[in-house]
């Protein structure tokens, strides 16, 4: 068995449910940790999809569905992590959730696992594009054009329709135009929004309290 003291080594494993999401945090995690002393992983899926009735997994893995297959994927990682200085950490959207059942559903699929992995839930509320929000000033320098009456009446992780906002700010003609490219045009905007956001936020001063309880508890697991 590993024998290792909080602080000196830890690895996480990190499950997304899109692209998008993989392609952010792999420009804000080294902002938060030190990627010297701490190694991650981001593994990115197709959509969320819904914890099964018997927690157990049924769906195609090959669809990668996040929910869907977790049950299947904590089996796993607890199998592999257990004796490790690791954690999992799954971080999914709230949509229109309740947040306190969701977090229970989620905390009886992991005590439900023997031997079970360290595991962290971080949810974004309603969406992971309120941490973009969340930092209006990396916003209007990824984008000087946004529109700043829509940016203002954004209120930090409120469930508004989180990405339809964002868009109507920052995208030629807003969601009514992009919504007509299909889900594939607006994955593909998404992480156009990824790449040009995430690198000009600054980490400690984010208003979105669900990027925020992320961000401290990367920091608390690696001894920060």
């Amino acid at each position: 068995m590993t024998i290792w003291m909080q602080g000196e080594y830890m690895h996480f494993e990190i499950l997304v449910e899109d692209i998008s999401g993989k392609m952010a945090l792999e420009i804000l995690v080294p902002k938060i940790i030190n990627t010297e002393q701490y190694t991650f992983n981001i593994h990115s899926y197709k959509g969320i999809g819904h914890i099964p009735r018997n927690l157990a997994s049924t769906s195609d893995p090959k669809k990668r569905i996040l929910l869907d297959q977790l049950p299947r994927l904590i089996q796993g990682y607890g199998k592999t992590l257990f004796y490790f200085p690791a954690v999992l950490i799954v971080i999914c959207d709230l949509d229109d959730r309740c947040l306190s059942a969701f977090r229970k559903e989620l905390l009886e699929l992991v005590n439900s696992c023997n031997p079970k992995p360290k595991t962290q839930f971080c949810i974004a509320i309603e969406e992971g594009e309120a941490w973009y929000l969340g930092d209006l000033t990396a916003v209007k320098a990824a984008y000087p054009n946004a529109k700043q009456a829509v940016l203002n009446s954004y209120t930090n992780d409120n469930i508004c329709g989180t990405w339809e906002k964002l868009a109507d700010a920052v995208y030629s003609g807003g969601v009514q135009k992009l919504s007509k490219l299909g889900w594939q045009g607006i994955g593909k905007e998404k992480a156009t929004w990824a790449e040009r956001i995430s690198p000009l936020m600054d980490i400690d001063n984010n208003q979105s309290p669900s990027f925020c309880y992320f961000r401290d508890q990367l920091r608390r697991l690696s001894g920060y």
